[in-house]
């Protein structure tokens, strides 16, 4: 038996709610690509162990033509084939900042990601890192369930 949702986080506090979506959307507008976003989004969801974003951003990915081999192999994929250097490269930043060590982000980690994305497209890869951990955190603390 699933635990029960805590509250609506949408209605008790719309003002943070609609400040959380206008960050959204401004990632949806940026530069990177709309697949690189949710393999993102996936992979930190995944590491948070939200269920709500897992099941979304799975379904998205799947609808933009993801494979079901390389959703099943995401967790892995720096010893799994099939991923770009570029995919790579936002999957190690997502990673690093979903997972941010004492230490903060190494260098190479920072390093390799500024060389695959520059300045501009970094900070808003960093910003969707930031969004996607923002609203897994929401919906693991109020125990937002899955949509069907």
């Amino acid at each position: 038996m699933s635990p029960e949702p805590r509250l609506s986080y949408t209605t008790v506090a719309p003002e943070a709610f609609r400040a959380v979506l206008g960050v959204s959307k401004a990632v949806k507008e940026c530069d990177l690509e709309p697949e690189l976003l949710e393999l993102v989004n996936l992979r930190a969801s995944q590491i948070n162990g939200c269920a709500y974003c897992l099941a979304m951003h799975a379904k998205a990915l799947r609808a933009m033509g993801e494979t079901d081999r390389r959703l099943d192999i995401l967790p892995a994929w720096r010893d799994a084939p099939g991923y770009t250097e570029r995919e790579r490269a936002a999957l190690a930043w997502a990673e690093a900042l979903t997972r941010l060590e004492p230490d903060g982000v190494s260098d190479a980690v920072y390093q390799n990601a500024l060389g695959q994305f520059g300045e501009k497209t970094l900070v808003e890869l960093t910003l969707a890192v930031t969004t996607i951990n923002t609203w897994n955190r929401l919906n693991i603390a109020f125990r937002n369930p899955p949509a069907d």
